[in-house]
């Protein structure tokens, strides 16, 4: 998003090989219990199109084709509209039979080596994964329950960290003890990234170099861009550089530069009206832009909304402060290394940036007080 060029190029060359690449087909055979009769198959990236499996009394079988080792999903139409439903995932590998037998919440895997070795590992961690569910459904309780997000973060970060290690240790013994199996290879995307690389030592040399190499190997690379971004991004956010300057459309379709408002303090807050924290930050954002009003300017970017959407958005949730439209291809997200949402960046009456806060977080109310309330 930050190297918008290059990231087309290289879209465009692997929408190139993508072209090229041959097909070839996984038979997927099923007898398992509480799918419902109708189950969407659909491998990540075609997850537009997926295929519809019909369920009689458990038992369904259906052909994807596969161009490389993926994630193959088996899911409940419902899932596919933001509901509760059934949810399978498995490692597909081109040319293979793989069969699947059990309860959909516990299911296992069957059919060539590779499914015989993967069954192992797929029932090692699911005790594990279990518990990591738990842990997900009980903050997103919380969440709906109205409980402030830095609390829900301590609660996850603090009993997240023995499911990481308990999930480290189940994975690393998994590889340890089945080096030469390809099955080991795929373990290794389980592992906490920053650990990946060095796993994939373990494994044998057939194995590492075999054809479960690109399915690894992506997601190596992905982690390891994402930590340049993240580190870009403290660069491009550090107190004290200076704010680049942008021009956006207003609400009222004029043309508002960021340089207009030097003099002030002014807080950026990149949103966007499908953020649900966003718009959970709004009634007290208010109540602050009143508490100091004059003090300080707010100047809201939409992100990744249809125009119409934003402007529904502002009127809906009556926002009082200043609002520019972001369509995709500008460049301000990139320029200011924004990597999630809500971000609220604090500049000062000299341009240059004071403080930046990720997330719906109390710190940012609490440095207001401390800029204005002894004003």
């Amino acid at each position: 998003m930050k190297i918008r060029n290059f990231i087309f190029g290289f879209a465009f060359l692997a929408a190139m090989q993508t072209g090229c690449a041959a097909e070839e087909g996984i038979r997927v055979k099923g007898n398992v219990s509480n799918t419902g009769d109708t189950l969407l198959a659909f491998t990540a990236d075609k997850q537009n199109n997926p295929l519809t499996v019909l369920v009689k009394d458990g038992k369904f079988e259906f052909d994807i084709k596969l161009q490389k080792v993926d994630f193959i999903y088996c899911v409940s139409p419902t899932v596919m509209r933001g509901h509760e439903g059934t949810r399978i995932a498995f490692v597909g590998i081109p040319g293979e039979n793989a069969t699947l037998t059990g309860d959909a919440n516990a299911f296992e895997i069957s059919g060539s080596d590779f499914y015989q070795d993967y069954n192992v590992l797929n029932k090692a961690m699911k005790a594990v994964e279990n518990k990591q569910q738990a842990l997900v459904k009980r903050c997103t309780d919380m969440i709906k329950s109205g409980v402030p997000e830095d609390s829900i973060a301590r609660i996850f970060q603090k009993e997240n960290q023995p499911i990481i290690q308990e999930m480290e240790t189940t994975v690393g013994n998994f590889i340890r003890t089945h080096s030469n199996s390809e099955a080991a290879a795929v373990a290794v995307t389980f592992m906490p990234p920053q650990k990946m690389r060095e796993t994939v030592a373990l494994l044998s040399d057939k194995v590492k170099n075999g054809r479960i190499k690109p399915f690894y190997q992506q997601v190596i690379d992905s982690y390891e861009a994402q930590q340049k971004l993240e580190s870009n991004a403290g660069q491009l956010q550090a107190e004290g550089r200076e704010a680049p300057d942008f021009t956006l459309t207003d609400i009222n379709g004029r043309p508002l530069a960021l340089s207009s408002l030097r003099g002030k303090y002014v807080v950026l807050d990149f949103w966007g009206s499908w953020c649900g924290w966003c718009i959970k930050g709004f009634p007290e954002m208010k109540e602050y832009y009143n508490k100091y009003r004059g003090k300080f300017e707010i100047l809201g970017i939409d992100c990744n909304d249809p125009e119409q959407k934003w402007r529904d958005a502002v009127k809906q949730h009556n926002l009082p402060w200043l609002h520019v439209y972001n369509p995709r291809q500008s460049k301000v997200l990139a320029d200011y290394g924004i990597q999630g949402f809500p971000t609220k960046i604090i500049i000062g009456p000299d341009g240059k940036i004071v403080k930046t806060i990720v997330g719906e977080d109390p710190q940012f109310y609490t440095l207001l007080d401390q800029l204005f309330g002894g004003q």
